[in-house]
């Protein structure tokens, strides 16, 4: 006769510094006193439950900015998850000073293919063992290079270059501890709900894999995934809802026999507060309010960025100033420096910063017109239609594109009216980040962009000059609608 036991996962991703609880009609929703008063209740009520981080508690809020990740571990150790992966945002502030974070955090931080190019040596430990009621869980942390893209600013660093390697080194670390008899095998990963189950495919089942716990693509579910018998899940973003699995696992056969899983809406209704943790925030945000409190400009109206993969009125705005700023042709904004879906009517320096927290540098690139159009064209494949977590790009006042998804290119090209010719010579501004990656967000080479001649920074600091600009522009009204014509 079979022994079974229960395990209660909870599990949160990509939370971004979303610390604050906000007002929406009548109840308190999110927030991490919210978060960790639901933690608690649940470690109280059910004495074999973990709590695990699928990675990038990192970026979203000037608490997090200011101190440079050090309040975010500071909050997550009085919420003490079990085990946490990194996210690709882990990495934003440098990675000397993510091994001091990871040094500062008192859960265990896990990554099996992070490691140091000229040895091989690891940077953290690959995977945790969790004894709870006799019950021994491996936790095995993975992230992929085509999401640790910033890791190219550093030479020393690598990764598991894609989704087949990633899978062997799970194999060759289940393989190392089935002898010692784990019951029950997470994977926490940070690579997108989509690469999980392409992952998934490729794990041997005898490798004993039982739960993928995700992150990256702020995927919202009604029920797991279940793939190659692996159940997959993923908690959406920030702390406005957390995954809960209840699982009755068979110890003599090392698997799940029943489970349930559901989202648990983290709010006033259903969470008790954490009064202590709150007064934890709040000595962080009465000196971060004298420094971000300031007002900056007021708009009309609000402004919205609601989509990625489309043309925005903040998009528009902010590819807009830099363009003019930096006297280019063009600005090719990356629609992931925006992260909140909007901004304004009045515009504190603490809303400029949470709406674009990426402080980077602008590189001036200059390039044929042929080239830009193969890096346009790469930028509306396919793949972005149909769901794909792909970078994607705001374009600046002049340059109107017309694309056909049925012919796969454009119908007309245009800059300042005129059409876009192969021969002919523009300047094109890009951030750091999407300069060093332009293989992902465009398809094409370092070298190809760098070929006319050598890319160089004309700006240190992209928030400084939409600081600038807005502060002595006020009552901007910015439309969209008509850079960006995809048919």
């Amino acid at each position: 006769m079979s022994n079974y036991k229960k395990l209660v996962l909870l599990h949160s991703n990509d939370m971004h510094g979303d610390f604050l609880a906000e007002q929406i009609d009548d109840k308190l929703v999110g927030g991490v006193s919210y978060l960790s008063g639901y933690v608690s209740k649940v470690r109280a009520e059910e004495p074999n439950t973990l709590y695990c981080i699928a990675g990038d508690m990192f970026r979203g809020s000037v608490i997090d900015s200011e101190y440079h990740g050090v309040s975010t571990i500071e909050i997550m150790n009085v919420i003490a998850p079990d085990v946490v992966t990194l996210g690709n945002h882990e990495t934003d502030y440098g990675l000397a000073h993510l091994l001091f974070l990871e040094k500062c955090a008192k859960f265990p931080i896990i990554n099996a293919n992070m490691f140091i190019r000229t040895n091989h040596a690891r940077l953290f430990k690959p995977y945790t063992v969790i004894e709870i009621d006799g019950m021994k869980i491996l936790f095995i942390g993975i992230i992929t290079e085509e999401v640790l893209a910033q890791t190219k600013n550093d030479a020393l660093i690598g990764t598991m270059v894609n989704i087949d390697e990633a899978a062997a080194e799970v194999g060759k670390i289940c393989n190392a501890y089935n002898a010692v008899d784990i019951d029950f095998t997470v994977l926490l990963t940070h690579i997108g709900f989509e690469e999980d189950k392409k992952l998934a495919a490729k794990l041997d089942p005898s490798w004993g894999v039982d739960v993928i716990i995700g992150g990256h693509s702020h995927t919202f579910i009604d029920k797991p995934a279940y793939v190659n018998n692996i159940l997959i899940v993923q908690a959406g973003t920030g702390t406005d809802q957390i995954g809960r699995f209840d699982i009755i696992i068979d110890t003599d056969e090392n698997c799940v026999a029943s489970y349930q899983w559901q989202a648990i809406p983290i709010d006033s209704e259903h969470c008790p507060r954490d009064t202590e943790l709150e007064d934890l925030i709040y000595k962080y945000k009465s000196h971060t309010d004298e420094i971000y409190g300031r007002v900056v400009t007021r708009f009309t109206r609000k402004l919205t960025h609601p989509s990625r993969i489309r043309e925005t009125e903040l998009g528009d705005l902010f590819a807009d100033i830099l363009k003019k700023s930096l006297s280019i042709d063009i600005m090719l904004l990356g629609s992931g420096s925006i992260r909140t879906e909007e901004l304004g009517p009045v515009v504190l320096y603490e809303n400029l910063c949470q709406a674009f927290p990426y402080d980077d540098e602008v590189y001036m690139l200059t390039i044929t017109g042929k080239l830009l159009k193969k890096m346009l064209r790469y930028m509306l494949r396919d793949e972005v239609w149909e769901g794909a977590h792909c970078e994607f790009y705001q374009l600046s006042e002049g340059l109107q594109v017309v694309y056909s998804k049925e012919k796969h290119d454009f119908i007309t090209i245009t800059l300042n009216g005129a059409p876009i010719e192969d021969g002919r010579k523009y300047i094109v501004g890009l951030q750091r980040f999407h300069y060093l990656n332009t293989d992902i967000g465009f398809g094409v080479s370092m070298d190809e962009v760098s070929e006319i001649c050598k890319a160089r920074i004309v700006t240190t600091s992209c928030r400084e000059v939409l600081d600038e600009y807005l502060s002595t522009h006020q009552r901007i009204d910015q439309k969209a609608g008509d850079r960006l014509i995809v048919i």
